[in-house]
């Protein structure tokens, strides 16, 4: 199935809270009057894409129609299609690789976003383009995380690192940086413990997983990615921002994205925080890790239920 199905189908509940909504406003709308911006204000909010958000596209629609003459629903609706495009940015924003391997990524999050998970697709997808992975089992805290990840690394036929339980996170890095400078590895994935994004001393240990990293790979980490649940809608907002701050974010992958009606706070994500998203998360398969097309998404997002 093409990107834009899966998308679509994915993006379903979302959809349905909030193309539905606009669609009858749009239509049920003969006069553009101060009532309609509002009311479109209540729709966007409600499909959690935030209120700083919102209040920016809406006053640009403001001030769009102000400088037209004739205005009707047709042309807001283009607009406001053309302003989240613009918002999300039209390019799609690949992970970042480092041109001399090994490229490594440290995947973080909170507990339950899906973060050993994402780290085993990416192994996969990594895989299946011919390149050589490792995978860093640094959730010592999580007894089941490694053992996750080990059938992840068996299914990609990816190397596993891994310590015992109870184990120097940053020591796990370490390790696994090393092999894969010595097996000429492409990508190492380090996947992290789970910590509330509330939590000093989880985040300052974050931290000196990153400096582990550097120090025995100059410039690495390449790719810092936030695993986000997209059930939770601006609660991820929350966590996005802590976590840019303490682990130097570079990039967004959503999962769960299938299945939630909150699938504006995207919108939200690139706007107030200027993260790009990367990856979408459309099924438990492992295949369903999707590099994010943001003029796919916004087609996704305002076609018809």
């Amino acid at each position: 199935m093409q990107f834009l199905q899966r998308l679509k189908a994915g993006l379903s509940k979302t959809r349905e809270n909030l193309a539905s909504r606009i669609e009858k406003l749009f239509t049920g709308t003969q006069k553009i009057e101060e009532g309609f911006f509002e009311e479109l204000e209540e729709i966007l909010l409600g499909a959690d894409v935030g209120v700083t958000t919102t209040l920016q596209l809406v006053d640009n629609l403001r001030q769009r129609a102000k400088k037209e003459r004739n205005v009707d629903t047709s042309f807001l609706f283009s607009a406001l299609r053309e302003e989240v495009i613009k918002l999300l940015g039209e390019e799609v924003r690949q992970l970042n690789l480092s041109p001399s391997p090994p490229t490594v990524i440290l995947v973080v999050g909170v507990n339950g976003s899906g973060k050993t998970t994402t780290a085993g697709k990416l192994a996969y997808r990594f895989s299946r383009q011919g390149k050589r992975v490792i995978l860093a089992a640094a959730d010592t805290f999580r007894a089941a995380a490694a053992e996750q990840l080990a059938i992840w690394a068996k299914m990609a036929g990816a190397t596993l690192i891994r310590h015992q339980p109870g184990a120097d996170p940053g020591a796990v890095a370490f390790d696994a940086v090393k092999a894969a400078l010595s097996r000429q590895a492409d990508v190492v994935l380090v996947d992290t413990a789970g910590r509330l994004h509330t939590k000093y001393n989880l985040m300052e240990e974050l931290k000196k997983i990153r400096r582990v990293i550097e120090r025995e790979l100059p410039g690495a980490p390449h790719e810092v990615l936030l695993v986000l649940d997209a059930t939770i809608g601006q609660n991820a907002l929350a966590q996005a921002r802590l976590f840019k701050e303490a682990a130097g974010v570079t990039g967004i992958a959503l999962t769960k994205l299938d299945g939630t009606a909150k699938g504006g706070v995207v919108l939200a994500i690139a706007h107030e925080l200027n993260i790009p998203v990367k990856i979408v998360g459309l099924g438990e398969d492992p295949e369903d890790l999707e590099d994010f097309r943001p003029q796919e998404f916004v087609l996704a997002l305002f076609d018809k239920p």
